[in-house]
């Protein structure tokens, strides 16, 4: 028998440190594995090697702009002077969501830019490939070709020089992933015109009630069916352009879940239920719809077929009769004021919208010197010459405190409305719009799959949108069909969650149970054999007593 202790011991001790590994899989967090990857990640050249020549790709979005094109194309200009053994080459795409898409087709391949202009969510997602984008806090940090680096030749903005909150969007689990490159929020552009003619008064801070009250009351139709408000055909009171920032901001304003940072999604809660009732409701008798079953919101505005219109401020250059830009014909504009103000809230004196807008991410390469020549110019883009200049392209605002202090910036905020064309009131009132509030902004939890819940909550709204248009009732019967199906076709249901502390003030009963992580199922069943085997070495050693005794 003394034979058998002696391996039964070392067996169990095995097993009791195998139970500690996998203990320690359950606790180790997300943030943990990417700040562990990120150290080891890149590694900065002591020296740029400027004897060397380099070629690097730049892909960004224009949205057809020339204006921006050529703010790109100037900034690409100037710093080639600056690094004449640098060469960038600039791919424009249309739509963020291309670039997206391409970027998760080049991974595969081994062919991704060397910087990119993306969102954070989508960078989120980059990373489920090995090593694929670069963590920029040591590089912000280096005293040399850092952020306000000695080494640099142009004038870099220093890490405290750019706003907090939107530094703070390219972290991704605890990593900064990305740098921020401009900054939008979403306004609602009204046709105050309209507004008063039906007897209202513009409050100080919009409210979900009074927004939706003035929709209805638009809807008055005359006998021969045109709208007693426009004397039009046309009447669309209430267009929301981005429906995944409506259901988000909604939530938030509401306090309630959406997502957690470890990628638990929470949306699927009653308070959603509750608020799309309402929008269904009110899209029932017209007076709200989406973009996506309409049209863009700033044709029926500036037609005067809409009171309000939310759409980002980057797109402010679209909206109103005086607008520099637009997609209908001259003879459809209808000329009245436009006003610009936060978008609706449920507790005015606790304000909360959405921050959005691109960011800068770098891409590894196997060679440090390209990534450092990546690294410069997406810097490059943060100077003042092409923050202040593509700023004043659409409602966008700086993302440095030192462009948006400078005085050339200032000076073209002072000329709010001296023309319809660079000082276009609409757009400078958006952009003083975010400027003013940004302490009120937020933004949503990142992680690989986050995009495809900010889809499905765009999905629900646009869902209970259209349906009563198919003449299907939005009941909680409808709900719990839809939820499943959102969660089916965005996969929701396939977001890796891992694990993080409780948060939000939330306690471990007011979580919802789900499926036991691979790690905890190993430590319980190591621990069920633990358990079996000092049972069988106890009953072992009672015979063996007896044994004696005998």
């Amino acid at each position: 028998m003394r034979r058998f202790k002696r391996p039964l011991a070392l067996l169990l001790c095995a097993l009791c440190l195998l139970s500690l590994t996998a203990c320690h899989g359950t606790l180790r967090s997300r943030d943990e594995d990417l700040s562990a990857a990120a150290e080891t990640l890149y590694t900065l050249p002591e020296d740029f090697d400027t004897s060397r020549s380099y070629e690097i790709s730049f892909w960004a979005k224009s949205d057809n702009n020339k204006v921006q094109t050529a703010i790109y194309v100037q900034a690409i200009e100037d710093f080639e002077k600056l690094y004449p053994n640098i060469r960038v080459r600039l791919k424009q795409y249309f739509d963020y969501g291309r670039i997206y898409q391409d970027v998760i087709t080049n991974i595969s391949t081994g062919t991704t830019p060397n910087v990119c202009i993306t969102y954070p969510d989508h960078i989120a997602t980059y990373l489920s490939g090995a090593d694929t984008v670069v963590p920029l806090d040591g590089l912000i940090a280096d005293t040399r070709y850092g952020l306000g680096g000695s080494e640099l030749r142009f004038d870099s903005p220093r890490a405290d020089e750019i706003i907090p909150q939107f530094l703070h969007e390219g972290k991704i689990g605890g990593v900064q992933y990305a740098i921020p490159y401009m900054r939008s929020t979403e306004a609602c552009y009204i046709n105050k015109t309209l507004v008063e003619k039906l007897g209202y008064t513009l409050p100080e801070v919009l409210t979900w009630d009074f927004v939706w009250e003035v929709s209805e009351a638009a809807m008055k139709q005359n006998d021969d069916g045109t709208y007693v408000l426009n004397g039009q055909k046309v009447m669309k009171p209430f267009i929301y352009k981005s429906s995944d920032n409506m259901m988000i901001q909604m939530l938030r304003q509401k306090d309630a879940p959406y997502s957690k940072p470890n990628g638990e999604v929470l949306i699927f809660n009653d308070v959603t239920r509750s608020l799309l009732h309402t929008v269904s409701e009110h899209a029932a008798h017209g007076a709200f719809t989406t973009f996506k079953h309409d049209s863009y919101p700033g044709n029926f505005f500036n037609a005067g077929q809409c009171l309000f219109a939310i759409d980002s401020t980057a797109g402010a250059t679209w909206m109103g009769s005086e607008a520099p830009l637009m997609d209908i014909s001259a003879d459809n504009v209808v000329s009245f004021e436009t006003e610009v103000m936060m978008i609706p809230q449920f507790d005015v004196g606790h304000p909360q919208m959405i921050s959005q807008g691109p960011s800068i991410c770098v891409f590894n390469k196997s060679d440090e010197q390209e990534v450092l020549a990546s690294w410069l110019f997406a810097q490059y883009l943060l100077t003042n010459e092409v923050q202040i200049a593509y700023a004043e392209t659409e409602g966008y605002v700086p993302v440095t405190a030192k462009a948006q202090e400078s005085a050339e910036y200032q000076d073209y905020l002072a000329r709010c409305g001296e023309d319809n064309d660079l000082h276009y009131d609409v757009k400078i009132k958006a952009s003083k719009l975010l400027l003013d509030n940004v302490e009120y902004t937020f933004t949503t939890p990142v992680f690989n799959g986050s995009a495809s819940l900010r889809n499905a909550a765009g999905a629900l709204i646009d869902d209970v949108t259209i349906a009563p248009r198919r003449k299907k009732t939005v009941d909680d019967a409808y709900l719990d069909k839809l939820f499943s199906d959102v969660t089916s076709l965005n996969r929701l249901d396939m977001i890796a969650v891992s694990a993080d502390e409780i948060g939000d003030g939330e306690t471990p009963a007011e979580t919802e149970a789900g499926p036991l992580p691979t790690t905890a199922v190993a430590l319980l069943a190591t621990l069920g054999t633990v358990w079996v085997l000092i049972g069988v070495y106890a009953l072992s050693q009672v015979m063996e007593e007896r044994r004696k005794k005998d």
